[in-house]
């Protein structure tokens, strides 16, 4: 009997592009791979790293994306390039680049509806939730992802979806997919995987709300941008709220102090990604006029996420591989509490690759300052 899944994990730390796809390569290789995801710094020289990697897997489904870290089998890493390869005759995979500038939400229904019905040719039945989860990268400067989860997921038919979007550092500059040989901007990959394997999608948040509430008075939401907050200058209120400066907001502040707002009885992470020039606010996503958001307190990030993690082996066993997408709040939050290599460590426990985000997708929300991941365990 075939063996239902294999899977190999590596790391380049070296800087140099051909070097690392090289490393990243001999780490990977095996017979019959169906899907292979990379993750790498952006500051690498990315037209030679691309050049690199095609020459070297061909015309295997390789597809990757620019990080604000790496989430390696050692752990959290700054700098690198880290993946991993899925094989198996068990295995279907199919993988749908959508382009976002413009973003065609009827051609995009259309693709997804065409990829699932591609999956479905090896069985009878199509693929459903119970042996199909949705992977997805996504430009993470396009500010396109609530308008592409909500479209994806909506054709999926309740199968489960997990994302996040590409990030270069604390830059917030360029950030970069690569698909078919070469780096794209302005693109998503959706990726279908089947597997007879037991499988779970998880998310966590290691934050509470809070009673401090304020109300979004004025705002530009198609550039994610909140000009006032309980009718006075976005950034001036929220120092107020939190007890600060103006000039004292950063990205560590907003790590420590994000924003939550309430959605079907669950309460979901807005963070703020920086403090423009007039005062106003810029987020990660998207905010509407009159929406009401909470300032959220934390909880210990290491027992939530061992949490998450407990729970995730109770459904599926000791997950064989986690693909694990990780705010880049969260990052910088371990990084100041002196946390990260506890972080790092409960990762590698648990078999994540995956990366640091400028934002998550859960099914149909685009979400922040989270964790979420998709576990694959172990035969039942």
């Amino acid at each position: 009997m075939s063996s239902p899944l294999s899977i190999r994990k590596g790391t380049s730390q070296s800087r140099d592009a051909v070097q690392a796809a090289q490393d990243l390569y001999d780490a990977l290789d095996q017979p019959g791979i169906k899907l292979a995801v990379f993750y790498c710094a952006s500051d690498f020289d990315l037209p030679a790293l691309a050049e690199a990697l095609r020459q070297r897997f061909k015309d295997i489904n390789l597809i990757g994306c620019t990080t604000a870290g790496e989430i390696t089998p050692q752990g959290y890493l700054a700098g690198a390039l880290t993946g991993f390869s899925l094989a198996s005759s068990e295995l279907d995979v199919a993988t749908q680049a959508i382009k976002l500038d413009p973003f065609d939400s009827v051609g995009t229904a259309s693709n997804v509806t065409a990829l699932m019905e591609g999956l479905g040719t090896r069985d009878t039945l199509p693929p459903s939730a119970t042996d199909t989860f949705a992977f997805l990268l996504i430009d993470g400067l396009a500010m396109q992802e609530e308008l592409v989860v909500s479209c994806v997921y909506q054709h999926l038919q309740g199968i489960e979806l997990v994302g996040g979007s590409a990030a270069d550092d604390t830059r917030f500059g360029a950030t970069h997919l690569y698909h078919q040989g070469r780096f794209h901007q302005n693109i998503a990959l959706l990726n279908l995987v089947r597997t007879k394997l037991p499988f779970v999608a998880f998310r966590t948040q290691h934050f509470v709300h809070s009673d401090k509430r304020m109300v979004v008075t004025r705002a530009d939401p198609a550039h994610r941008i909140v000009h006032e907050i309980n009718g006075k200058p976005a950034a001036r209120e929220f120092a107020r709220l939190v007890d600060l400066q103006i000039t004292e907001l950063t990205p560590m502040i907003f790590a420590t102090h994000p924003v939550v707002v309430r959605i079907g009885g669950q309460y979901f992470v807005r963070s703020i990604a920086k403090v423009n020039q007039d005062e106003s606010l810029t987020f990660f996503c998207a905010i509407d006029e009159g929406i009401v958001l909470t300032i959220a307190k934390g909880v210990d990030m290491v027992e939530n996420l061992q949490h998450a993690f407990d729970s995730v082996r109770t459904t599926v066993g000791a997950p064989q591989l986690v693909l694990g997408c990780d705010c880049i709040l969260r990052r910088l939050e371990s990084e100041r509490e002196g946390i990260k290599d506890k972080i790092g460590e409960i990762f590698a426990n648990n078999n994540v690759i995956g990366f640091a985000t400028y934002g998550e997708q859960f099914n149909s929300m685009h979400v922040n300052q989270t964790f979420t991941g998709i576990a694959i365990g172990q035969q039942a």
